[in-house]
């Protein structure tokens, strides 16, 4: 198995235990969603992928309608999607995905917990280089599948891995390949359970119990900003 087997292994080690959190970056993205290409599922393909990362996290059916309507209406303001980059302690890389309506905010934000924990926020492109920007589908498992055969039938749509855990079948592809595959898989009737993206570190470094710790002070800052959508390290 390869480098996503291996990362999202250690992923899901340090998922956000607070199902709010989770819950407000489901809203976000809704709101994206909906202001991207309207209200209907059945023809924005974006929130048909969110709703199903909805129900994966258990998002109670009300939050996902008061999303989508809050969303339809003209004042709510759009998020704007915002990189940021730099490098923990003992030279960990960090790439921080945000979804803001206040991009001063954010950045004062982010700013803030670099500097506060040892770190350094750096320029564009200082350490995105050091990532693969992957997307990746789970759907549920099949009785009788080949994942070698299926994996060879995707390879035209951008598939680059695929491999089966407890939760499903977990298909890995680069970021601009999302939209074939989905609509691959839904010409298939094969049900998706979430989707979403990734960022696959390079390379990635062994530390000592407290540089793990220093780096992970800094982590926590970050993923508990309201701002903070996903955050990705080079940390082993």
């Amino acid at each position: 198995m390869g480098r996503a087997f291996e990362f999202r292994k250690a992923r899901k080690m340090k998922r956000w235990s607070a199902m709010a959190k989770t819950f407000t970056r489901i809203g976000k993205d809704i709101v994206m969603a909906v202001k991207e290409g309207g209200p209907n599922p059945e023809t924005n393909a974006r929130l048909r992928a969110v709703m199903q990362n909805a129900k994966a996290a258990n998002m109670p059916k009300d939050n996902v309608d008061r999303a989508v309507k809050r969303a339809t209406d003209k004042d709510t303001a759009n998020y704007k999607e915002v990189l940021f980059e730099g490098y923990a302690p003992h030279g960990i890389a960090i790439l921080i995905e945000t979804a803001t309506d206040n991009n001063n905010r954010t950045v004062a934000n982010i700013r803030s917990y670099f500097n506060k924990c040892n770190g350094t926020l750096g320029t564009q492109g200082s350490v995105e280089f050091m990532f693969d920007h992957k997307c990746n589908f789970r759907i549920e498992k099949v009785e009788g599948l080949d994942l070698e055969e299926f994996e060879l039938e995707l390879i035209d749509a951008g598939v680059e891995e695929i491999f089966e855990d407890e939760d499903g079948i977990m298909i890995y592809a680069p970021f601009n390949s999302f939209g074939a595959i989905q609509k691959e898989l839904e010409e298939r009737n094969m049900e998706i359970l979430s989707s979403g993206f990734d960022r696959i570190p390079q390379v990635t470094k062994e530390l000592t119990e407290e540089q793990i710790a220093d780096v992970e002070k800094l982590l926590e800052k970050i993923e508990e900003d309201d701002d903070v959508q996903n955050v990705f390290h080079t940390m082993a």
